[in-house]
Formats: structure tokens, C-alpha cells, sequence
């Protein structure tokens, strides 16, 4: 599938996040913006922004597991520990079956490393959002139900305590890394983006991705 195949829609309660996404992506009339829950959009994927361990105790992780079960953590969990072992890294994703129809997919990608932390000054927001783009990319190279549309929120506004345009410029780029980019592995997506962008990461924030 080529990414201007997919169908991409951001949803958010949050006015200011969505009134950011419609001055970010002004030049993308391809991409949908709601306003509303992402529980409510009828797709084949939603994306979920987490932490490293995949602990669903916090924000839209929490929505979600409250909606789909427990058993999407243990999913979640077990993926993370067949790929990536104890941790999965800022500027990674994995996807799992949700084990309904829709959506048949759920995309974690992590935007911190502990539940609740503070990432307003860092790029993961970007990281994320291209993560889960390179998932979906991965998931259709390899299999026979592909994802033709997917929904994200806005990644890191909430519990990450990222500024809502700091949110939509971020998740733009990601957006558009994905438009002009296939990778072949997590670090040479990381590499690309780091080097997009690294003239706007403060020392503090290098370290911070660094060590994630």
C-alpha cells in the first residue's frame, strides 16, 4: 500500500489540539481532523501513545484498555517482550490484534519512558508519530489484512504535557516523514527524523532521546 493509499484521520477532544492539527496540516486536505474520541472512529487501526513498558495506567492507553479489556495490555506487554525485550525505545511502535472488528489493530508507540512524564521538551512526540506510521508500513509488507485506514490523537498533549502546536507541528513531521520515507529498521527512522530536526533539540533534550 503507498501511504497516500492510507487513511489517516486525528481525533482529540481537546480544541486547542485540534485547532493546531488544522493550521499544521493546512497543506494536507488528505488528512481528516476530528473532534471527538478516538474510541468512536470506525477504522482499522487506532494509534495509542504509551510508555515503554506498555503499561496502559494513564491517558488514552487507559481508554482504550478500559474498552477492549485487559487482555490488550497482556497483548501489548507480550509483543514488547518478543521485540524489543524489557523496554520499547522512543521511535519505535509495535502493532497487535485487538481481537475485534473494529479496530481489528492497535499501534502503541511510546512518547516517554515512565507513565506520566514530562516530554514537552523533547522530539518524541515526532519519534512516536513516525513510529507508528513505520508500523503500519511493516504490518502490510507481511500481511494479508492490511491497514487501510487508521486514527491517532494527539500524541504527548495530555500526560506528556506537550504544548498543543509544539503537538500538531511535531506529529506534521512524523506525518510527512512517512509520505517520503519506507525504512528498513527502527534506528535508520530515528537517525532520519534526529536529523531533521536536531537543530531545534536543546542539550537536555539530546540526552533525553539518547538514553531512551
Amino acid at each position: 500500500m503507498s501511504a497516500t493509499s492510507l487513511k489517516v484521520t486525528l481525533v482529540d477532544i481537546n480544541p486547542q489540539v485540534v485547532q493546531a492539527w488544522q493550521a499544521a496540516f493546512e497543506g494536507n486536505p488528505e488528512v481528516a481532523i476530528v473532534r471527538g474520541s478516538l474510541l468512536d472512529q470506525k477504522v482499522d487501526a487506532w494509534v495509542t501513545p504509551t510508555n515503554a513498558r506498555g503499561s496502559m495506567d494513564g491517558g488514552v492507553d487507559a481508554l482504550v484498555k478500559r474498552h477492549f479489556g485487559p487482555t490488550i495490555q497482556v497483548r501489548l506487554q507480550s509483543a514488547i517482550k518478543q521485540e524489543f525485550g524489557a523496554l520499547m525505545p522512543v521511535g519505535t511502535a509495535t502493532c497487535v490484534t485487538t481481537g475485534h472488528i473494529q479496530p481489528r489493530w492497535l499501534i502503541s508507540t511510546p512518547t516517554m519512558v515512565a507513565s506520566a512524564e514530562d516530554v514537552s521538551d523533547t522530539l518524541n512526540v515526532a519519534l512516536a508519530c513516525a513510529a507508528a506510521f513505520q508500523a503500519i508500513h511493516q504490518h502490510n509488507a507481511r500481511s494479508s489484512d492490511p491497514i487501510t485506514s487508521v486514527a491517532l490523537p494527539g500524541l504527548g498533549a495530555n500526560t506528556g504535557r506537550v504544548p498543543a502546536r509544539v503537538c500538531a507541528n511535531l506529529m506534521w513531521t512524523g506525518y510527512t516523514l512517512f509520505q517520503d520515507y519506507r525504512f528498513r529498521d527502527w534506528e535508520t527512522l530515528r537517525a532520519m527524523l534526529l536529523a531533521q530536526l536536531g537543530g531545534g533539540i536543546n542539550e537536555d533534550s539530546q540526552i533525553r532521546i539518547q538514553v531512551l
